[in-house]
């Protein structure tokens, strides 16, 4: 490779484009987002759960308990579910949509993931320069675990938003302290209470380590009287109290139990719901995560750490380094518990691309960052050849057609690294991968049936049982939250194939759905109760949460 120390074009980009950076942001950020985003069904567990109970907040007026069926769920704050609640109202009010559409509920996470580039390109044109802004906020906007969270109606692509706008207005502070007015201080703490009403401490975490991590390398921190702890700490609790003070009164203090003692020390003790791991962790799924700009960052870091006495880099540093340690030393692992790190990566990986003076790494440094960016879209097709060979035994053709956009991706790459076009190889990883996220997500994913299990039972017991209420329906064996979401809210998740029989037996024009492992159980205690029963329709999928097949077969009592 031989590298050019002048390039510093983002040429990928029209330069009509580069005149007006955020506008070319939120084209990319649709072009990304949107494949997918109103065909995808509600995924288990998490992204049905929070809809679910956002529903049920619509359903009854409750907008301080949560609840996903008859349970409770205390285990994260509310806020994520009053967006969702006012953008499923607005669709509902402009008629465009219904409670039942899963895509209405996804628009915080879009919105969030949106306002988390914009506010990485604000805020990182004094860190690292406009261009090298507008770059880093690109890369952040394909990278694959973003991607990932603005189709998914959760917290984490909201949380982003806030954490980035946080730790912009923190980068501000410390680096120009004398400049800070106390309006921004006060939006400071009034975003870092707005990410407790998302996922409670995890917000303010980021930027009070940055703090700690900074006053001990610097031996001092002059830039904290700049945020005005005396005032902005009362400020921040009070955004957050309100609800915190009526949900403890609602629950009688189980919120506050479950949350902190069942859910947060669970997960930093042990591999919440089998999704632990190995410190390194992060670093090693980076690769794949931070897909395709993750190549960059890896060739930037060598250079950011031994530039880590310049100001702006020290503070990027001081936002990566100890909430990542933090998060490899806890045991529940999921990729996008560091996703709060991707701004400040994303930026000094840019910084690094369209410095004219960077220094190079190692050739095969170079060569494994490239190799990495290969691996990952070679990973994306043949996981799409996998999935089609088990699920519907047509690998070949779903495989190619992701292989074609993730081959192109690479190669158009690799070409502009050769020739140390460094900026420009980044941003056109950025715009092809458009094509390539539109394949799995819009062409690939929505057409693979047997993941789909609720939307396919709910239209079987519309076609079967029409207006069948969703307390008149029981299910056995795949107590999934989507279920809940497609038929609704009242629907009874049964333990056993006796539980089947008994509430079939419990009132006229019920249905149930018996699992094939429940069906010996089912039989025999319909013989007991002398039942005469009608099935009314099958369906097989794979329940991708438990990994194995499973058919449910729907009856109902004869006449």
């Amino acid at each position: 490779m031989a590298p050019s120390r002048t390039d510093r074009s983002l040429g990928a980009l029209p330069e009509a484009l580069q005149r007006r950076p955020r506008l070319a942001l939120v084209l990319l950020c649709l072009a990304l987002w949107l494949p997918g985003f109103f065909t995808l069904p509600a995924t288990d567990r998490d992204e049905a759960r929070f809809a679910q109970a956002t529903k049920q907040m619509l359903d009854t007026g409750d907008y301080v308990r949560i609840r996903v069926g008859e349970e409770e769920r205390n285990k994260k704050p509310a806020g994520i579910h009053w967006l969702q609640a006012a953008s499923v109202t607005l669709v509902e009010a402009a008629h465009l949509g219904t409670r039942r559409d899963i895509w209405a509920y996804r628009i915080p996470s879009l919105l969030g993931g949106m306002l988390a580039v914009l506010a990485t390109f604000h805020w990182g044109r004094s860190l690292v320069g406009r261009r090298a802004a507008l770059l880093g906020a690109g890369m952040l906007a394909s990278s694959l675990v973003l991607v990932a969270e603005a189709h998914i109606a959760k917290t984490d692509a909201a949380l982003l938003a806030t954490v980035t706008a946080a730790m912009g207005l923190f980068a501000k502070a410390y680096l120009r302290p004398g400049h800070f007015t106390a309006r921004e201080a006060a939006d400071f703490w009034l975003v870092l209470g707005a990410s407790i009403l998302l996922k409670g401490p995890v917000g303010p975490m980021v930027p009070l380590l940055a703090g700690i991590t900074l006053a001990v390398a610097d031996k001092g921190a002059p830039w904290l009287r700049a945020l005005r702890p005396g005032w902005g700490l009362p400020l921040m609790v009070a955004a957050a109290a309100p609800w915190f003070v009526a949900i403890g009164i609602a629950t009688e203090g189980r919120f506050f139990e479950q949350a902190v003692g069942g859910d947060m020390l669970s997960k930093i003790g042990s591999g919440e719901e089998k999704h632990g791991g190995p410190p390194g962790f992060y670093l090693l799924t980076f690769g794949i995560a931070a897909f395709p700009g993750a190549w960059i960052v890896l060739l930037a870091l060598p250079t950011a750490w031994r530039d880590r006495l310049n100001p702006p880099t020290r503070v990027l540093l001081a936002w990566i380094v100890p909430s990542w340690l933090v998060f490899e030393a806890v045991s529940t692992k999921l990729p996008h518990y560091t996703l709060p790190m991707y701004p400040a990566l994303m930026l000094l990986g840019a910084a690094w691309a369209m410095d004219p003076l960077r220094r190079l790494p190692p050739r095969w440094w170079r060569w494994f960052a490239l190799a990495a960016l290969g691996l990952a879209a070679l990973g994306l097709a043949l996981v799409a050849g996998a999935a089609g060979w088990f699920l519907q035994r047509h690998a070949f053709g779903l495989a190619l057609l992701v292989l074609l956009p993730g081959a192109l991706l690479v190669w158009v790459v690799a070409r502009n690294a050769a020739r140390g076009a460094w900026g420009r190889a980044g941003m056109l990883g950025a715009l092809l991968a458009v094509p390539l996220y539109a394949t799995v997500l819009e062409g690939v994913a929505p057409r693979l049936e047997p993941l789909w299990i609720a939307p396919r039972l709910a239209a079987v017991l519309q076609d079967r049982a029409p207006g069948l209420a969703s307390r008149d329906f029981g299910i056995t064996s795949h107590s999934e939250p989507s279920v809940l979401f497609a038929v609704g809210g009242e629907t009874s998740l049964l333990r056993t194939g006796t539980d089947a029989a008994r509430f079939l037996a419990g009132g006229p024009g019920r249905v149930v759905a018996v699992g094939d492992r429940a069906e010996r159980d089912f039989q025999r205690e319909v013989a007991v109760l002398e039942l005469p029963l009608q099935e009314i329709g099958q369906v097989t999928g794979f329940n991708y949460t438990r990994g194995r097949w499973i058919t449910l077969m729907l009856v109902r009592r004869a006449s």
